[in-house]
């Protein structure tokens, strides 16, 4: 929903705890304080906090974070607040990010191509749990580990003919993942050499069609039957999708009643279940408050684009929820249209084509909030041309 607001001027944050960060009641009251250049990236605790007890209270198995999706020291420490206590790392970095911040967290290295220095890291700080898709990716983990005895191992499958048939919107075939025949070797010849073995899988990004869950579970067990050897846990990955414009979700409920039948279906009840929800626990947590510096007709050129939080909405075209905010009379006019968006760089491709729906009189000094974007917008941010912000706020309201 479009909402066009009235900022009010000098508030001051009302205080730096319990987030670490500078709070306010709304985003309105942020952009009053502020007086830097840059965009401002905004945490929501509340909406963070509801999706992680929706998750740790519903999920029908042990939920790990995708940290890769929003990595803030103050998002992670809400997670771990809310009962969030398994954390999915993907490298060194994120591996001490973690253990520095939430000690007790346990960590579970599901990247399937990993450096010998990263596995051997990750063992030294007590990462059992560890992905693979190769013969040679499970021989360094046994050799970076010493032939450890206390290793759960989990295969990636690749799903079959992932691009057309499981229905996400960013499908992620085709770079990891064992196919069948190479699926059943890789389970004979690591069970004997593992405390632990199972499957994980990853069904794409913003999955919106919730089959897509059983239809792996259901290939999972093919392959499993085929191979012949005992197994003790299932992952079925990420892609828990969050609603944007144009994109029209089920209720996550439905997602973890189809998950939980088909675990039963097929056998696996008596098996560890995993998922890895990113986006599902960080994107509507999270927003990016850009400042209008130029319009030209229906064109906005904004103070952070594609370079900075703005990948998904340049490179894919994701239309996200916005809502102006206006420091000065007169109010924003009621009826909008729909805009385009460049960003601060001097590369053209910093455009994001929308159209972002805002009201008609938009104009330069004008805040836009760009919502739903908790999830892969502030992580992937570059610094280019010299346009990046390091200021972060948390916001009260709902």
């Amino acid at each position: 929903m479009i909402v066009s607001t009235s900022a009010v001027h000098t508030q001051q944050p009302i205080a730096l705890q319990p987030y670490g960060l500078p709070t306010y009641k709304t985003s309105a009251d942020a952009i009053a304080a502020y007086n830097g250049d840059d965009q401002i990236y905004a945490l929501y605790p509340r909406k963070i906090e509801a999706a992680a007890r929706l998750f740790v209270s519903e999920f029908p198995g042990h939920v790990l974070y995708a940290v890769k999706s929003n990595p803030h020291p103050s998002l992670l420490q809400i997670l771990w607040n809310e009962g969030v206590s398994r954390y999915d790392v993907a490298s060194m970095r994120e591996i001490d990010l973690v253990r520095g911040l939430l000690p007790r967290a346990e960590l579970y290295l599901m990247h399937p191509v990993k450096s010998r220095r990263t596995i051997a890291h990750a063992y030294t700080n007590g990462v059992r749990n560890m992905s693979f898709d190769h013969e040679d990716e499970l021989q360094k983990i046994l050799d970076c580990t010493n032939q450890a005895q206390d290793l759960h191992l989990h295969l990636r499958l690749a799903l079959p003919k992932v691009s057309k048939q499981l229905g996400a919107v960013m499908p992620l075939g085709g770079k990891f993942g064992a196919g069948f025949d190479e699926a059943v070797a890789l389970l004979k010849s690591a069970r004997p050499d593992v405390q632990k073995l199972g499957l994980c899988f990853h069904v794409g990004s913003q999955c919106l069609n919730i089959e897509n869950y059983n239809s792996a579970l259901t290939y999972a067990r093919t392959v499993i039957d085929a191979a012949g050897v005992k197994i003790d846990s299932i992952d079925v990955g990420g892609g828990f999708p969050v609603s944007y414009p144009d994109m029209p979700i089920a209720p996550m409920a439905e997602y973890f009643g189809a998950i939980s039948a088909s675990v039963a279906a097929n056998g696996f009840a008596e098996l560890e279940l995993f998922g890895e929800p990113g986006r599902a626990l960080c994107a509507e947590g999270g927003a990016t408050l850009v400042r209008v510096e130029l319009r030209k007709d229906n064109d906005l050129y904004l103070n952070d684009g594609t370079y900075g939080s703005l990948f998904d909405a340049g490179q894919f075209s994701w239309k996200f929820p916005v809502r102006l905010h206006r420091s000065r009379p007169p109010a924003p006019c009621a009826n909008t249209i729909g805009f385009r968006f460049f960003g601060p760089t001097c590369d053209s491709a910093d455009t994001m084509n929308g159209p972002f729906h805002l009201p008609a009189d938009t104009c330069e000094g004008d805040w836009i909030e760009i919502q739903n974007l908790g999830a892969y917008g502030q992580t992937l941010a570059t610094q280019f041309n010299g346009f990046y912000s390091h200021h972060t706020v948390a916001i009260l309201e709902d």
